[in-house]
């Protein structure tokens, strides 16, 4: 899976900001707002989002895959607690936020995304904290995501060519050991840059 994807589509050369604050206002809508026509309708609009950007359903539907265990487990519990309609619920809202925020690293390149973070929370700097610090944890948080999927499924395929795809150890343990392989590295190509989030903060 490919964190970014270059494009000149009209959801690619939209501002990063706003990209942040419609995904903020998206998940706090849905989170403040539990109805199901909502939540089917913010789907539907992402969906239609991710064809505007030019991503095929086959990459889209990639960003659930690795999350689809969670959805089901999460789906059969609130249909023996609260009926189908909480479990329907319940479904849209988490595969519609997840796509949001696939379809923002897809469209947005790293730095524009760190520096679109770092302007908003320009704020913080009479409280005593560093913009360009919160800003590029966020900014590394939102483009894991993605990474963390793609990385899931492809253990996933691996431990079920061995016959492993029931044993949680065989899934976690692997997993674990290539992000934190990805955080070295990702560490240490920041500290190959000289990047200084002190200076960087002002």
């Amino acid at each position: 899976m490919t964190p970014y994807l270059p494009g000149e589509s009209p959801v690619h050369r939209c501002p990063p900001g706003a990209k942040i604050l419609a995904l903020v206002a998206v998940g706090t809508a849905l989170f403040a707002l539990p109805r199901l026509d909502l939540a089917l309708a913010a789907l539907a609009a992402t969906g239609l989002l991710y064809g505007l950007a030019g991503i095929t359903a086959r990459l889209a539907l990639a960003q659930l895959r690795p999350l689809a265990w969670i959805l089901v487990v999460l789906v059969l519990v609130q249909l023996a607690l609260d009926g189908w309609l909480s479990a329907m619920l319940v479904a849209a809202r988490l595969a519609a936020l997840v796509l949001l925020a696939g379809l923002v690293t897809l469209t947005t390149r790293s730095a524009d995304l760190i520096e679109a973070l770092q302007n908003g929370l320009a704020w913080l700097k009479p409280l005593g904290v560093n913009p360009a610090k919160v800003g590029l944890a966020i900014a590394l948080t939102l483009r894991f995501i993605p990474v963390l999927a793609a990385i899931t499924a492809e253990v996933r395929e691996a431990q079920r060519a061995r016959g492993l795809e029931r044993s949680l150890v065989a899934l976690t343990v692997p997993v674990v050991v290539r992000m934190l392989k990805m955080s070295d590295d990702i560490a240490a190509a920041i500290d190959a840059r000289s990047y200084d989030p002190d200076q960087a903060g002002g």
